[in-house]
C-alpha cells in the first residue's frame, strides 16, 4: 500500500475533502477551526496541516504547531522563582513543535478513516510526519506528541519512541451526561444532600446577574471587555504558554457559527464575565472563560458557570463534557471525572535528552487536589 504526506501552510491549500474525511468527525480538526488558527492564533504559535494519501486519496489529517518562548513568560507570577523557571525554559525549549493542539486538552491532533487504516498504520505515518516537518519547516529543540488516551500507550513502546520521555502532567476532566438526566433538576437530584446545598447556595448569590448568549454583534459590542476579563484569568494562571490575539472570539463565532457559543453575566449592564464552549458533535468542550475577580468570589460566578454548561449539554442532549485539565477539584464537586492522558517528549540535543525526565518535572507544575464525590 502506497501512502504519501502533504504539508500545508494555508487552510485555503487543503483538499477539496479535507472537512468529508477529517473535519466533519472532529471540529477542531476542520476548515473552519484552522481558519481561526491562521487569522487570529497566538502570537507565538505557528500552524502547519498534513494531509495523508492512500494512492492519491486522503484519508487523513493531522494539526502541527510550532510554540517560541523567547519572548513569551511561561510562569506568570512575578516570583524569583518564576523568573528562575522562565530562564530556564527558554534556554531549554526556545522553539516547540507538537503533534497536536496546544490549546485544548485532549486528543485533537489528528483523525484518519478507521474504514481505510488501522491505528498499527497510523500511529508510523505520524511518526513519519514528524521527521518530515522537522526537515522541511524547521528542527526544534523539543518535539512533542500532545494528549493521547491511555489505550494508546502500546503503540509506543517500541524502539523508535525509546528516545521520547512518556508524561502524565494532570487529568482532563470529563462527565459523561447519563440517559435519566432530562432536565438539570433530574441532574442536581442525582447529587447527595451536601452537593445540592451547595448548589443552591451557589445558585442563590447569582439572582442579581444577568445572562444569556452572545451573537457576534454583542461579542464585537463587548470585545474588549471580553478581553480583558479573559486576560484576568489567564494571567492569574501559574503556568501559560500562549494568550489568546484579540479578535480570537469573534473569529472563532463568525467561523464556526452555532458550533461556537459565547455566554456573557452581566451586573447592572456591566459584563463581569463569560464563558466559551464548541460543540463538538456528541461532546462539547469548554473553551475559554474570564471573569471580575470580585464578582466571582463575591457570586460564585466559576462554579455557577460550571453548573450553567452542565445545564446546556443536558437541555441539547449532548453526551459529554469536556471541562479540560484546570481547577481540578472544583471541577469534581459538578460531577466531573478525571480521564488520564499521555504525552511523549523529546529533545533534540541528545546530551540534553538523557536529563529530560528530570528537566521536565522541574519546571512543570504540579498540582494537588483532592477529588469530590457529589453523586449519591
Amino acid at each position: 500500500m502506497s501512502y504519501t504526506l502533504k504539508i500545508y501552510s494555508k487552510t485555503s491549500d487543503l483538499p477539496e475533502s479535507w472537512n468529508t474525511i477529517v473535519g466533519n468527525h472532529n471540529i477542531m480538526l476542520s476548515k473552519e477551526y484552522f481558519y481561526v488558527l491562521e487569522t487570529s492564533g497566538p502570537r507565538n504559535m505557528e500552524c502547519f496541516f498534513v494531509g495523508f494519501f492512500m494512492n492519491e486519496e486522503l484519508i487523513g489529517g493531522a494539526l502541527f504547531q510550532y510554540l517560541s518562548f523567547i519572548r513569551h513568560k511561561t510562569f506568570q507570577k512575578n516570583e524569583v522563582w518564576c523568573n528562575v523557571r522562565n530562564f530556564t525554559a527558554r534556554q531549554f525549549s526556545k522553539d516547540v513543535m507538537i503533534l497536536g493542539n496546544n490549546m485544548l486538552t485532549g486528543q485533537n491532533g489528528f483523525y484518519f478513516d478507521a474504514s481505510k487504516i488501522t491505528v498499527e498504520k497510523v500511529i508510523p505515518l505520524l511518526d513519519e510526519a514528524v521527521i518530515k516537518m522537522q526537515k522541511e519547516i524547521r528542527k526544534t529543540s523539543l518535539v512533542i506528541y500532545k494528549d493521547y488516551q491511555s489505550n494508546f500507550v502500546q503503540f509506543f513502546q517500541d524502539k523508535k519512541h525509546k528516545s521520547y520521555f512518556r508524561f502524565s502532567v494532570q487529568p482532563t476532566m470529563m462527565l459523561k451526561l447519563r440517559d435519566n438526566w432530562k432536565t438539570f433538576e433530574d441532574y442536581l437530584n442525582d447529587f447527595s444532600t451536601k452537593y445540592r446545598s451547595r448548589v443552591k447556595s451557589a445558585r442563590k448569590r447569582l439572582t442579581e446577574v444577568k445572562k444569556h448568549e452572545l451573537d457576534l454583534d454583542e461579542i464585537k459590542k463587548h470585545q474588549q471587555e471580553i478581553n480583558f476579563l479573559y486576560q484576568n484569568v489567564a494571567e492569574n494562571a501559574p503556568f501559560n504558554t500562549f494568550f489568546l490575539a484579540e479578535n480570537h472570539f469573534e473569529n472563532m463565532k463568525e467561523n464556526l457559527r452555532e458550533k461556537f457559543k459565547v455566554f456573557g453575566y452581566f451586573s447592572e449592564e456591566k459584563l463581569v464575565g463569560f464563558y466559551t464552549l464548541i460543540l463538538n458533535n456528541e461532546d462539547i468542550d469548554t473553551y475559554f472563560l474570564g471573569y471580575n475577580k470580585e464578582i466571582q468570589k463575591e457570586k460564585q460566578l466559576y462554579l455557577n458557570m460550571l453548573l450553567d454548561m452542565v445545564g446546556f449539554s443536558i437541555d441539547h442532549r449532548f453526551k459529554r463534557v469536556i471541562f479540560g485539565r484546570t481547577a481540578l477539584e472544583i471541577k469534581s464537586t459538578i460531577g466531573a471525572e478525571p480521564v488520564e492522558i499521555f504525552g511523549l517528549i523529546k529533545h533534540n540535543n541528545f546530551l540534553l535528552n538523557q536529563f529530560i525526565e528530570k528537566i521536565f518535572t522541574s519546571v512543570t507544575p504540579k498540582t494537588e487536589w483532592i477529588q469530590r464525590k457529589p453523586f449519591k
